[in-house]
């Protein structure tokens, strides 16, 4: 207030100032036109400047010399206003390197008037809110109109309380030099403004009625954490949505309306955008088909996330079911549009779907084949997916695929018309099992309810039970015993580990997921030492049954012979009540010689498809695509049959046969009781022992004979001796 007290000194007034400017035909400009300053002069007392005289701003001559003619300085206001250009960082620079006092003065009046400045708070104040958009529309025609056909401009003429206004977003230095590092200061502190309204501001949210997770999620999306990280290059807010003309998404205009949305990428991804143009996606959207995916249809919008980023819907691991499943596994659009409805079902029922589901992001999802954003029909020649190019496609991931790995359908189905052959292996095997498996739960049940009737019936005294003795008898040799844990260990741990990649959502194998990330590559591992040990096993029980005595005979006691079919009615009927008596079962019952030979069965056809699935681009490249998937489904139909027919066969006769429960032990400590003898295998038992009797006599036998033959020496050579009077 320097000029103030000086110029009050010499009693210069604001009313004798006003003697000559307050006449129209004493005023001119420097034209020497007249000119009246009055109508501005006549508010000046309701100013905020009302305590200040005409020379505390107007400077540079001698007011006492009237009429003056001395140049008079143009105003500064920045003499009284010195923090002016921080209150004003958006003309700050202008301010700061003005070439003269008058283009301050320019700028200044322009927004704040001239002789009628009114304090902001003041209703009156030409800074009032309702006249910030016409002033600034002064200088910023374009802008102006832009943001009066935005969402933000049309929210402020409806008189809604929240909506921004010209000062409200550029309140801060939002603009700068094209420096790196200027850049992504601005560009934080644009996303920092349009957070202060839309994430901080519940009036804001209450109009737009979008979350804050959704609107939060920028920051730790790919775009938000890498302009965090310096990156000048990351969209941000301005960069999708704009800065003036901010549209809703339903505007034709709109840079985040769908039909917009690849072009607004483009700004940066203009690569991509090339591939999607050829892409159907791309060429449907144009015609204007809504339901055609754009770039925010897959990627997401404000939570978009790199591929690597395990969270992220393209990511290897979620791509095929977050992004393009929902689309080509509803019924509603393949009806629409004729697109197979199958294709996500029959990929997840894959090895490939199998794999992802169990967590290894090596193997192929929906994009490995057909492509990201280039997407194609396999009608199309280009197509990644068209038959003369599957060698290629195939070949990225199976070195030295030939003709023969096309032969076959991609996404496998087990209806008639698509497949017949794996729809008649697929329908064998369901049949199968289903009347083998149930044949042996009604069996053994029928078996449980006889044996637990007859041990009721023995506690209670109404049956006799039949005494055996304390013999124990030799049921399994160790060397056995070594054959049998060795198929023991290895067939249960190929079940689960099998079981780990065909059901990779049961609650178990998600929660071994959970334990490590390398457990998938693991449980393939696992599951080809453990069939390695079941092969290496079943060769040596080979060797021992060939070159073994006992081995031998044991295999001649396993072959089939009629009295089996005879035992298996015999024992039929005596479960169901036809016969009060059981029969008499021999060494091996048909129980046990049709488990044995199911047995061998079972690994002959599982090791043989579990080769050919193990070293797949070699016989793909033999037996084609299609051989491949029937070798597929017929080790996956062999694993569940051998795994029912132990569970309910072989388990129930060992361990919960009322006869022997808790549990045979035979397959620990080699023998069983004579009692266990007497009740499962009574012909045996009886065989045994007359076997037994037989050896006995036959050794009395040999010792009679023996000491006869002694007698009869022993009388020849006292014939022989010399008499008494010899």
């Amino acid at each position: 207030m320097m000029f103030v007290v000086s110029y009050a000194a010499i009693g210069q007034t604001i009313d004798e100032c006003l003697m000559c400017h307050g006449d129209t035909s004493l005023t001119m400009d420097r034209n020497g036109k007249n000119i009246s300053i009055y109508a501005d002069l006549s508010v000046l007392h309701r100013s905020a400047h009302l305590k200040l005289v005409c020379v505390a701003c107007h400077t540079g001559f001698d007011p006492q010399n009237v009429p003056h003619k001395e140049k008079i300085t143009p105003v500064n206001c920045l003499q009284c206003h010195g923090d002016a250009p921080a209150k004003h960082p958006f003309h700050a620079a202008a301010m700061k390197n003005a070439a003269s006092p008058s283009l301050l003065l320019v700028q200044c009046k322009q927004c704040h008037g001239t002789h009628a400045v009114a304090a902001v708070r003041n209703k009156n104040a030409a800074l009032q809110s309702r006249n910030i958009i016409e002033i600034c529309g002064t200088c910023h025609t374009a802008e102006k109109e832009r943001y009066l056909i935005s969402v933000h401009g049309k929210a402020e003429s409806g008189g809604v309380a929240a909506a921004p206004n010209c000062v409200s977003c550029h309140q801060n230095k939002i603009t700068g030099s094209a420096g790196s590092r200027d850049l992504v200061s601005i560009k934080i502190a644009q996303e920092k403004i349009c957070l202060s309204c839309h994430l901080d501001n519940p009036d804001v949210r209450s109009h737009i009625g979008i979350s804050t997770g959704f609107i939060a999620a920028y920051e730790k999306s790919v775009h938000g954490s890498a302009l965090l990280k310096g990156n000048a290059s990351a969209a941000n807010c301005v960069d999708c949505h704009g800065s003036h003309l901010i549209q809703r998404s339903d505007a034709a205009s709109s840079s985040i309306n769908r039909n917009n949305i690849p072009t607004t990428c483009e700004k940066c991804h203009a690569g991509i955008k090339r591939e999607y143009d050829e892409s159907i996606h791309a060429k449907s959207a144009a015609a204007g088909n809504k339901d055609a995916p754009v770039c925010t249809n897959c990627h997401g919008e404000h939570n978009i996330l790199a591929p690597s980023n395990p969270d992220s819907r393209v990511s290897a691991q979620n791509v095929s079911q977050q992004v393009c499943s929902p689309c080509h596994s509803s019924v509603l659009l393949s009806e629409k549009y004729g697109i197979a409805s199958d294709r996500f079902r029959t990929y997840s029922s894959s090895y490939h779907g199998l794999a992802v589901r169990a967590g290894n992001v090596a193997v192929a999802n929906c994009a490995s084949c057909h492509g990201a954003h280039n997407i194609k029909p396999s009608s199309d020649s280009t197509s990644s997916v068209n038959k003369a190019n599957l060698v290629k496609t195939c070949g990225k991931c199976h070195p030295g695929a030939n003709d023969r790995f096309t032969i076959g359908s991609i996404h496998v189905t087990s209806a008639q018309k698509e497949e017949p052959l794996i729809y008649w292996v697929s329908l064998f095997y369901v049949t199968m099992i289903a009347s083998v498996i149930g044949g042996m739960f009604l069996h053994n049940l029928l078996d449980f309810y006889r044996k637990s009737k007859r041990q009721l019936l023995i506690r209670r005294g109404l049956e006799s039970e039949e005494h055996f003795g304390h013999a124990l008898y030799v049921r399994m040799t160790f060397s056995e015993r070594v054959q049998h844990a060795a198929l023991m260990v290895s067939f249960f741990t190929l079940v689960f580990t099998g079981f780990m990649l065909r059901y990779p959502d049961a609650f178990w194998v998600v929660f071994l997921r959970s334990l490590s990330e390398n457990v998938f590559m693991l449980r393939g591992l696992i599951h080809r030492c453990a069939a390695v040990v079941m092969i290496s096993a079943s060769l040596y029980h080979c060797y021992y049954i060939l070159f073994t005595k006992r081995g031998r005979q044991l295999i001649r006691d396993l072959l089939p012979v009629l009295q089996d079919f005879t035992d298996a009615g015999d024992i039929l009927k005596y479960n169901l009540g036809f016969s009060k008596r059981k029969p008499k079962l021999g060494r091996f019952s048909y129980i046990e010689k049709s488990e044995y030979w199911a047995l061998v069965w079972g690994v002959v056809v599982m090791g043989i498809t579990g080769i050919i699935l193990w070293f797949d681009n070699t016989f793909m490249g033999l037996l084609t695509k299609l051989g491949w998937d029937i070798a597929r489904i017929v080790h996956f139909y062999e694993a569940w049959l051998a795994f029912l027919a132990i569970l309910i066969w072989h388990v129930y006769y060992v361990i919960f046969n009322p006869d022997i429960y808790p549990m045979n032990l035979a397959w620990i400590k080699g023998t069983i009781t004579e009692m266990e003898m007497g009740e499962e295998h009574l012909r045996e038992l009886e065989q045994l022992k007359r076997q037994k009797l037989f050896d006995e006599a036959t050794v009395v036998l040999d010792i009679d004979v023996e000491k006869e033959n002694q007698n009869d020496t022993d009388t020849k050579d006292s014939n022989k001796l010399p008499g008494p009077g010899s």
